[in-house]
This record gives C-alpha cells, structure tokens and sequence, in this order.
C-alpha cells in the first residue's frame, strides 16, 4: 500500500504515529506524534521507536541505528547520547527530551531531500524541452495541413477530415518523450527510497549511469542490516546448547 502512495509516504511511516508524554507530576499518557514540542519528557519503552529527535535522559538501551548509519549492530545509548526519531529502541527503557520535531527532524530532512530530487530535472531534460519545443508545434502544423488535405481533396467530409488529423495527434503526440525523463526519475528516487538509497538530485543519478568503479564505505550500505545466528563452535568441553545458554544469559544480564 505504501508503494503506491510514495517513497516520502513509505519513510515518514518509519516514524511512529504516537509518543508517551511524561508529565511534571509523574503521570504519562500517550499523545499523537503532531502535538511533541520540543523540551517534551517523552518515555520509550523496549519494542517502541524513538518518536523525535533528542537526548536521553535517563537509562540505557541499544538503538538500531540501520536506517541512518546502514550499520547492522546496534549502538548503546545512556544517558546524554542523542537519539534520532524513527530508529527502533530494542532493549531497555529511556526517558528523553525532545529537541527537534516536526520538519526539524532528521527524517523529515531526508523525506524533504527526497522529494527535492523528485522534482529536480536531469541534465538529458533540457535537451528533451528543446526537441519538444520544436516537434510540439511540428505535429500540430502536421495535423491542421491533414485536416486541410483531407477536407479538399478526400470526400469532403468535415468528420473524416478530422478524424484524420485526430490520428496524428495521437501517433505523433510527444508525450512520451516530454514524460520520459521526469518518469524515470521520480520511479529511480522512489524505488531507491524503499530500498534505502538516497539520491541527491536528478543531475547525480544520470551521472551515476556512467560511473564504472563504487567505493562502499560500510558493510552495512550492501546488507540487509539484520544480522543474524548461522553457526555456534564449541569447544570440546561445551556443548553448543551450553554455549547458547551462556550466551542468552549473558543478552538477558545487559539489558
């Protein structure tokens, strides 16, 4: 569904549509995701995402980050590390103070980023407007002249003639070479977007067509970012049920 409602739809969904206000007397009530201002005590529970931009307050938990940084561990956050709105808190409860909301926040600056390339034109797009300004009025002289041909010369038929000179318009028409290039790109910002890849502008995408060589700075940019258990070695005194319970053990005293 989000698909056919935009990228800038699909990323402002990673943001949640509440947030538990912490009032001055202690007591807290959910609140809808509009009405955070800034200075708010906002608590997140484990499970729940980081509704805003701010800093934590108060407790210790680990953030997935991925969908910013495309880094698959999850960062430790305690008290005055920031948080960004929309990452997922995974583990311990935190208390903290909204400080960017609304347009300010980080997503909303991507959503925003998004959309500016939507609407940026390629360079290729200028040589397009050319080659329509002048085949537009092209087709149109060609359609009145068949009209004309056809009213003197065919059967007289004012309804044929036009006809005639409707075909035109419609095999002729220019649509697809004004629509192809802003089509093209508002489908590569917005398939990119669903799979988390930011495009500055139209300008970078139609160079990126002619790039050869990619240098990727983290793993992370070309995984899922979803790490996950595919082996356990033991040693010969451990069994690897005993390793994993350990392990587990281990996960349960951190958090």
């Amino acid at each position: 569904m989000t698909d056919h409602l935009g990228p800038e739809y699909a990323l402002m969904t990673l943001a949640p549509k509440t947030a538990r206000l912490v009032s001055l007397d202690a007591s807290e009530k959910d609140i809808a995701l509009e009405d955070v201002l800034v200075d708010n005590i906002l608590r997140v529970r484990p499970g729940e995402k980081i509704p805003v931009d701010g800093v934590v307050l108060n407790g210790n938990s680990n953030i997935n980050e991925s969908m910013v940084t495309g880094e698959p561990v999850s960062v430790a956050k305690q008290t005055g590390d920031t948080v960004i709105g929309g990452t997922m808190n995974e583990t311990g409860a935190l208390i903290m103070k909204a400080q960017r909301v609304g347009h300010d926040t980080l997503l909303a600056q991507i959503v925003a980023m998004v959309v500016e390339a939507q609407r940026s034109q390629a360079p290729v797009q200028k040589l397009v407007d050319k080659a329509a300004a002048i085949f537009v009025p092209a087709v149109l002289l060609a359609a009145v002249a068949t009209f004309c041909f056809w009213l003197w010369f065919g059967p007289q038929s004012v309804s044929l003639a036009l006809l005639n000179a409707v075909a035109v318009l419609i095999i002729a028409c220019p649509c697809a070479l004004g629509l192809a290039t802003p089509m093209s790109v508002m489908v590569a910002t917005g398939r990119g977007a669903s799979a988390g890849v930011l495009v500055k502008n139209a300008t970078a995408l139609q160079k990126l067509e002619k790039a050869d060589i990619y240098v990727i700075d983290k793993t992370g940019t070309l995984t899922q970012g979803k790490p996950k258990l595919t082996s356990i070695v033991a040693r010969p005194n451990f069994s690897e049920l005993d390793l994993l319970r350990l392990a587990a053990s281990v996960r349960v005293l951190a958090t």
